[in-house]
């Protein structure tokens, strides 16, 4: 339950999921831009030629809850997985694939690939037309363009204990077993000792086996079956599948076959589930790789014996993501959206427990992006999906993947190989080595490379160590102090070796992660902190050791979240979900690396948070082997509320949320959480609907505040004056837990109950947090922890609030040529509220006509400068029709650039834009369904409001002292309307720095022929 002052207008507002707002400007012109209304041509300007998702209404298997007569229903109970091989789910699937044809036939493609498991859509080839045509048509949800993604790419088995956590599952042979981990990345190594395994017997046992039709079949923990492919191709053969490897398959459709590399390249590309890269071979030994696999980096140093994380669990691999023919770059890589959406539905009919998703595409801007709704479906299957947060930290709101219904994970460093540089004072300094000998050092006098340059080069790049940017004679048999930037860092060892030098000291000059190369001559990263010392000693020309091992008595500060990990608050949809979820290790991360047939076992260190999420993917696999039936929703919870704080550089504590999330997991803990916050498919559409997307009828989940989400983090976008959110735990064994509230600075936070008294396991208990802004500064963050504990568990939830100045209802409504409302709100600050209005400004007609069934309607306008909003606004028939209503913005040549969707299962429909940008624009109607196939009548009205206007629209006080967390009023009035016109004003506020808005709509005469809201 969440209690706030805000009101909402009962005009529909709500848009359909998989809405775009932002189209691509080579889009074809509009063929109408009069002023009167034209029929629609056949392309709708916001779609060009190519590949793309269909996303249709019916539910998925995984969602589907039964109501189509002779269709059972096919969505797991609670603590099942979906079952794709049921009676059930084959009918219903053959139902879907049927609808599927007739809804591509019907605009003339053909669907390439079918998707039923997680989502129910298709991907099919389009032309600009046809996606504009399956965009309006009744039963399709979304048309999503094809997308190139990028990946997001030891010490940390001992940092993350992982021996103990294997012991409390029975030791290293239980870890994982019973489990399938699905990693969709650049495919796998099958030659790698991570993945090796027996070859596949004929005969039903505990063990994988190769069915008579040529299936790889494995009966897992949780009593479902797994059912694999291998899919041979190019240095691929059935044969690299094995009772470790189950399943291998590639999806290059969407990417193109024509865009890859060759075999002869180094590395090479395959076409076949081989890894060409590197990164899916890391990313899946990391998660699932065998247990004390020798280890050797490319240059020979002997690293010790590595892990995966959960080395009984299975492998199979989904090869989604490809090399261009450029091995030097990554501008040519990619994975393609359209590939990724049909490995995920596989992953789910083959019946994977675990997705590994080290793949990203930027800052997330929405929750139900095609993948997004996919990992939904599987979620909702039972899949527990473990996603990489991004790499483009350290800016604040760069995260990637922002769904509540995955985990998303950021990246830490982890205490790791190092080595000491020694000056000649005896001062030492730790940096992190691969490459000094283990068993001996290097001494050499310290030359900086920025003293040292090549003739007609300058000492700025010389500095970095670029190629050719080193006086040979200077640097030979010299250790070479190179600066971190521009180049590759063992670019940076490699020219110095070129330039005759027996070492380097690579230094940070800003700080920054410390990494673990393979660099061509002994070489050691040091942070930043270190690097006047060091280029002091190298101006006075000092001789220094390079000697391994951390002998300086300065311990490296460890776990630290990386700066490269992206961080939070989401920006996509109201900041209500906290994210990341959690962190692990990411940086300076040994695993398998790629291998061409034949060749040699590599193995490379990676950093990233592709290398943090499939460290969380395995130990989800380790807790489903001792917990086969727990929902993904109890992994996470318990994840992340056993998780601790990491640490800033420094050494203090790391408590923001939106760089760590709940923490650094603590894996020998976290297996048996005591209690966990549940939640699935109709919590997950409860939030949609709560955020204000349209879902179809079948998608059962009454709307809810997003803030009520019943997730382990608490998060509030806007909290002004109080707010009251509610949890509810389920309990793993009896015990009585108190509440504790840490941090939450200029917040008051109330918690009703303070005990929770469990008497039973799978007992229900609710509580609510009552959030009250007292001192603290608008639009800042205030964060903290929420921890229920007794003497053995401890569960703790992060907390982020961010209040807001004012607190006011979007909009408020009048009747009448003269009139007075009253506007409640409620401040998030102290200090003196001011107000002022704009407008009044009248709707005015764009159109009224009659259409049926999948007719369009195109009208033009204007918005003008110095415009505070324009509203379009849209009336049918409700009780017989379903309008939609698409506004485009247009650039100079007439292409739109911009499209904003009222789509609502309704025949009334507005978009508003707030502070448009001035310019041409269009807007379209789209008849999307007539009841009996009869001609529906509607009406299209807009209005601008600038600064003044008619109508003498006022407010006040203009200003009162207010305090933060009290309610105010505003009293607005008008008079002087014209008789029978409908008018938008708006009321602005100003507290704090901070603004907000109300909108006034004011009918002066409202009747039968004219009127917001009302047929001709």
């Amino acid at each position: 339950m969440t209690q706030h002052s805000t009101a909402r207008t009962t005009l529909r507002r709500a848009v359909a999921v998989g809405t775009a707002v932002a189209v691509g400007a080579s889009a074809a012109v509009l063929g109408a831009t009069t002023a009167n209304a034209v029929a629609a041509p056949s392309s709708t300007p916001a779609y060009e030629d190519g590949r793309y998702i269909v996303v249709l209404a019916e539910d998925a298997l995984a969602t589907y809850e039964g109501g189509i007569t002779g269709l059972a229903r096919t969505a797991p109970q609670r603590g099942q997985d979906l079952d794709t091989g049921s009676h059930a789910s084959r009918a219903y699937r053959a139902h879907l694939a049927d609808r599927q044809q007739d809804v591509a036939a019907s605009v003339g493609a053909e669907v390439d690939v079918e998707l039923t498991a997680a989502v129910n859509g298709f991907v099919a080839d389009l032309t600009g037309d046809q996606a504009a045509q399956l965009s309006r048509q009744a039963g399709v949800r979304s048309v999503e363009a094809n997308e190139i993604l990028q990946v997001t790419s030891s010490p940390a088995n001992d940092y993350l204990e992982l021996p103990e956590l294997w012991a409390q599952v029975g030791g290293m042979g239980e870890a994982g077993k019973g489990v399938v981990v699905g990693v969709l990345d650049t495919g796998i190594a099958p030659e790698n000792p991570f993945f090796a395994g027996e070859p596949l017997g004929t005969t039903p046992g505990d063990e994988p086996y190769r069915a008579a039709d040529g299936t790889i079949v494995y009966d897992k923990a949780d009593g479902g079956t797994f059912t694999g492919v291998c899919e041979t191709g190019s240095g691929f053969t059935a044969d690299d599948c094995s009772t470790k490897i189950v399943g291998a398959r590639y999806y290059v459709d969407g990417f193109g076959a024509s865009r890859l590399g060759t075999e002869d390249q180094v590395p090479g590309e395959y076409l076949s589930p081989r890894d060409g890269d590197g990164h899916g071979s890391h990313t899946a030994s990391t998660a699932a790789g065998n247990a004390d696999v020798a280890i050797q980096s490319v240059g020979g140093a002997d690293l010790g014996t590595m892990s995966g994380v959960a080395p009984e669990a299975r492998i199979a691999a989904y090869k989604v993501c490809w090399s261009g023919p450029d091995p030097t770059a990554t501008t040519d890589d990619g994975c393609a959206s359209t590939d990724l959406v049909a490995a995920i539905d596989q992953a789910v009919i083959d019946g994977v427990d675990v997705i590994n998703y080290s793949i990203g595409g930027g800052a997330a801007t929405s929750v139900v992006a095609a993948t997004d709704l996919s990992f939904l479906g599987a979620a909702a299957a039972g899949v527990f999906v473990s996603a990489s947060a991004g790499n483009s930290g350290p800016g604040a709101s760069t995260l990637d993947h922002a769904s509540p219904w995955y985990t998303t994970v950021a990246a830490t460093t982890v205490p790791n190989y190092e080595a000491t540089v020694t000056l000649a004072d005896g001062e030492q300094i730790p940096g992190g080595s691969i490459t000094v000998p283990f068993d001996g050092e290097v001494t050499g006098q310290l030359v900086a490379a920025r003293a040292i340059p090549a003739a007609g080069q300058t000492a700025d790049d010389a500095a970095l160590c670029l190629p050719g940017t080193l006086d040979a004679a200077a640097a030979d048999g010299k250790i070479v102090l190179c600066e971190r930037g521009v180049n590759a860092r063992v670019e940076k060892s490699q020219v110095a070796a070129d330039a005759g030098a027996i070492g380097v000291v690579l230094a940070n000059v800003t700080p920054g992660s410390i990494d673990l190369d393979d660099h061509v001559v002994p070489t050691v990263h040091v942070d930043a902190q270190f690097f006047e010392a060091v280029a002091a000693a190298a101006a006075a020309g000092e001789t220094i050791t390079l000697s391994p091992g951390n002998t300086s008595g300065i311990e490296t500060v460890a776990p630290v979240v990386a700066g490269f990990s992206s961080r939070g608050p989401a920006l996509a949809d109201g900041s209500d979900v906290i994210k990341p979820d959690i962190a692990a290790p990411g940086v300076g991360i040994i695993a398998a690396s790629w291998q061409a047939p034949g060749g040699p076992d590599r193995y490379e260190f990676l950093s990233g948070t592709s290398m943090a999420a499939p460290h969380i993917a395995g130990l989800a696999a380790v807790y489903l082997s001792e917990h086969p039936l727990a929902s993904p929703a109890e992994v996470k919870s318990a994840l992340m509320t056993s998780a601790e704080d990491t640490f800033l550089s420094d050494g203090a504590r790391e408590t923001n949320p939106f760089n760590q999330g709940a923490g650094i997991v603590d894996s020998p803990s976290f297996l048996n959480p005591g209690l966990i916050y549940e939640n699935g498919t109709e919590d997950w559409y409860g939030y949609l609907r709560g955020l204000g997307y349209g879902l179809p009828d079948s998608w059962v989940g009454e709307a809810i505040d997003p803030s009520d989400l019943n997730i382990p983090s608490i998060g509030i976008g806007s909290l002004a004056g109080t707010q009251t959110v509610t949890r509810t735990l389920t309990a793993l064994e009896p015990g009585s837990y108190e509440v504790s509230v840490e941090g939450v600075p200029g917040v008051d936070v109330e918690v009703s109950p303070q005990v929770l008294d469990f008497t039973a396991a799978g007992q229900e208990l609710s509580y609510e947090v009552t959030f009250t802004t007292t001192t603290a500064s608008p639009d800042e963050w205030s964060t903290g922890f929420l921890t229920w504990a007794n003497a053995t568990d401890a569960v703790r939830s992060p907390i982020a609030v961010n209040p807001i100045a004012v607190d006011v209802p979007e909009w408020i409504e009048g009747e009448g040529r003269r009139a007075s409302l009253t506007v409640d709100g409620v401040a998030g600050a102290n200090g003196t509220l001011t107000t002022s209005t704009a407008g009044f400004a009248a709707y005015q007609r764009l159109g009224a006509d009659s259409g049926t069934t999948d007719d369009e309607f195109q009208y033009s306008f204007t918005v003008g400068q110095g415009e505070l909003v324009h509203d379009i606004v849209l009336a049918g028939d409700e009780s017989v029709a379903d309008l939609d209503l698409y506004v485009y913005r247009l650039n100079d040549a007439g292409q739109p650039v911009e499209q904003w969707v009222g789509g609502t299962p309704s025949a009334d429909e507005a978009v508003l834009l707030e502070d448009p940008q001035p310019g041409d624009y269009v807007a379209l109607v789209h008849v999307y369904s007539v009841a009996g196939g009869a001609q529906t009548p509607f009406i299209l009205e807009h209005a601008a409001v600038k600064p003044g206007g008619k109508g003498k629209l006022t407010a006040s006080p203009r200003s009162q002292d207010v305090q933060a967390g009290e309610d105010f009023q505003v009293n607005v009035t008008w008079n002087g309307l014209g008789a029978n016109e409908q008018y938008l004003g708006v009321v602005l506020y100003e507290l704090a720095g901070a603004t907000e808005r109300t909108y006034v709509y004011a009918e002066s005469a409202p009747g039968p022929q004219t009127g917001r809201g009302q047929l001709p």
